[in-house]
């Protein structure tokens, strides 16, 4: 048919994904025999009589609508995705007629062009979104709405991870100079043990030791509870997170599979802990009436459970006042994994301790050691070849 632009256009009834049936109109083609074909396809694309013509935009909505078994983490970053870049960019495209093209037409854009809040998306954000698009085109493609999902094969940045890196000396000078600051840092343990010697007498002491040297994340130091704290065993069991979703903040399970883990205490986290809580006992002997028994380990003044981004802001502030070169509460946990390899605990252990799924992962991302390791190490070598050349008599000059 033609319409008063003199281009020709398709009409089908179609039922949508609700059930209902729905009049699908699309024009812009050159010919009265592609408009034809081009209905003719969108009718066989219907094998079931329902949301052949749905556009993305619609599938996405329905699709997240349907997910009830997602973290609320996963949720949220899904929701972000799809609200802010996929619906904007390709929302309006027929499901059917999406193709790879327009896959790698947004992705190019989302890598070039300032994100919603005005700041470039990482690269690591645009293969996020990406994984949003194809894991929601999987599910069209099993529902039997398109015969293959355009998603699969298309042209993704290689976003690098990065290694934390050690605040030495000539890093902290730098600082001072220039302001250069890196992605990922944590302290030496000299650093390490001036911080918590510092704020030794802070309410939140254990959270901040915990994380330095177990190597807690901020969520599962907010969702711990005394009931996963076994003293006796000189263990803690990590089996949940409090986290922020969609503006407020959920109990759920922890990151990943992995990520349900015991962690093994030492004499001195033991200690640690027993001193914190006899200070919530006098905090709720203190509050009297006005004390809420959540049972969790970390709480307010008053027992009620944290949130995660007061610990936060609680430790950005503690650190700005050490006068300790700058580092983020996530980097307590970085640096939690260089000193237990500094110490040369078996990677396997750390990869348990940290709750990684791989071990490729944790050997990945700690190649960083504290400097006196790295030195102590080449001393080592070249005391190897020194050795071997005194056996043969001979003395290595130049």
């Amino acid at each position: 048919m033609d319409d008063d632009h003199g281009s020709w256009y398709f009409a089908v009834q179609l039922r949508g994904l609700d059930g209902q049936r729905q009049r699908i109109r699309q024009g812009g083609y050159a010919d009265p025999e592609e408009a034809q074909a081009a209905g003719h396809a969108l009718a066989a694309a219907n094998h079931d009589g329902a949301g052949a013509g749905c556009t993305l935009g619609q599938w996405l909505t329905r699709w997240l609508a349907t997910k009830d078994a997602l973290r609320p983490s996963t949720r949220q970053g899904y929701s972000t995705h799809i609200r802010l870049y996929l619906i904007p960019q390709l929302g309006r495209i027929r499901l059917h007629q999406l193709t790879s093209r327009d896959v790698n037409g947004l992705l190019a854009a989302l890598a070039s062009r300032p994100s919603p809040t005005g700041r470039r998306l990482s690269p690591a954000t645009v293969v996020r979104i990406h994984a949003t698009l194809r894991t929601a085109l999987n599910a069209a493609v099993r529902a039997r709405l398109i015969p293959v999902n355009p998603a699969n094969g298309a042209e993704l940045p290689r976003p690098r991870r990065p290694h934390p890196v050690v605040w030495t000396a000539g890093r902290t000078a730098r600082r001072q100079q220039s302001g250069e600051r890196p992605a990922v840092a944590v302290w030496t343990e000299q650093q390490l043990a001036a911080f918590l010697t510092g704020v030794a007498g802070d309410r939140l002491y254990a959270a901040w030791w915990l994380a330095a040297l177990r190597g807690l994340r901020r969520g599962e130091l907010a969702g711990l509870r005394w009931t996963d704290v076994d003293l006796q065993a000189s263990e803690l069991t990590v089996a949940q997170q409090r986290v922020h979703a969609d503006g407020q903040v959920v109990v759920g399970p922890p990151k990943s599979v992995a990520s349900c883990r015991v962690v093994a205490l030492d004499a001195e986290t033991v200690r640690v802990l027993t001193q914190h809580r006899k200070g919530q006992e006098h905090m709720s002997a203190t509050a009297g009436t006005r004390w809420q028994d959540s049972g969790y380990v970390f709480t307010t003044a008053t027992g009620a459970p944290l949130r995660p981004d007061y610990l936060t802001g609680r430790f950005r502030r503690l650190v700005s006042a050490s006068g300790l070169p700058p580092i983020r509460l996530h980097d307590l946990r970085h640096g939690a994994a260089t000193l237990a390899l500094a110490a040369h605990t078996d990677l396997k252990v750390v990869q348990a301790m940290l709750g990684h799924a791989s071990i490729v992962l944790t050997a990945d991302t700690y190649v960083s050691v504290l400097p006196e390791v790295a030195h102590r190490a080449a001393q080592e070598t070249a005391g190897l070849v020194l050795r071997a050349a005194s056996k043969l008599r001979r003395e290595l000059s130049v």
